[in-house]
């Protein structure tokens, strides 16, 4: 399979230096620009980019800008960067079609993780229909689970939720970002409803269920 090129902007040389060593580790290729200008240049110049990274705060032209001018021609994943940790910042990048949201200072672990989960959910990468974690067995194509070789019967939701908590096992996930992913974003019912789905999930899971933490105060992360 060809090498997955990742372009990251950030206007500061040691933040991509950082980020890009990591990301060199998976074997990805790296692309770097230093400001939205720089970006957009790249982004244009390279149609094979299979995913962005993107500060918001930048010289010239700051991330929001990117993000809507690359909209208007690509649905590639973008990845926001930003030293705030405003629900209105993170609501806009939503609304923009950002597709992950991290706050500095991060763990480059997790922006890994997150990078991965991003391309195996957009077909980019991992083309296996059958995910494994722990006892858990989820065959995409057939839309079934088994749980320690026995099949299970879950609702399409339940299904749903129980593969976005696999492909991003060990990163903490809010219950937005969960009902962004899993209802899309043309759900505007109760955050609840999570919680709820993740009750009945456990509940069909056995004693595997423990597999799906709770984080309080912020929504849940699937650990093995």
């Amino acid at each position: 399979m060809d090498t997955l090129k990742i372009l990251v902007v950030d206007d500061e040389a040691r933040m991509r230096k950082l980020v890009r060593d990591f990301l060199v580790r998976k074997n990805y290729e790296v692309l770097e620009a230093a400001d939205g200008v720089e970006a957009v240049d790249a982004f244009y110049g390279d149609k094979n980019i299979s995913l962005i990274i993107l500060d918001v705060m930048m010289p010239r032209m700051d991330g929001w800008e990117v993000c809507r001018e690359i909209r208007k021609e690509s649905k590639v994943p973008i990845i926001m960067l930003t030293a705030k940790s405003d629900e209105r910042d993170e609501q806009l990048g939503f609304d923009l079609g950002v597709d992950d949201y991290i706050s500095k200072p991060f763990s480059p672990k997790i922006l890994v993780a997150r990078v991965e989960a991003i391309l195996r959910r957009s077909g980019a990468v991992g083309g296996d229909d059958v995910l494994k974690a722990g006892a858990v067995e989820i065959d995409k194509a057939a839309h079934q689970v088994k749980i320690d070789g026995n099949l299970v019967e879950l609702s399409f939701k339940e299904f749903e939720l129980l593969t976005y908590f696999v492909e991003n096992q060990g990163i903490a996930l809010s219950r937005e970002k969960i009902l962004n992913s899993v209802w899309n974003y043309d759900y505007f019912g109760d955050a609840r409803t999570i919680d709820t789905h993740v009750k009945k999930l456990r509940a069909k899971m056995g004693e595997y269920g423990s597999y799906i933490k709770t984080i309080w105060g912020m929504g849940y992360k699937f650990e093995v």
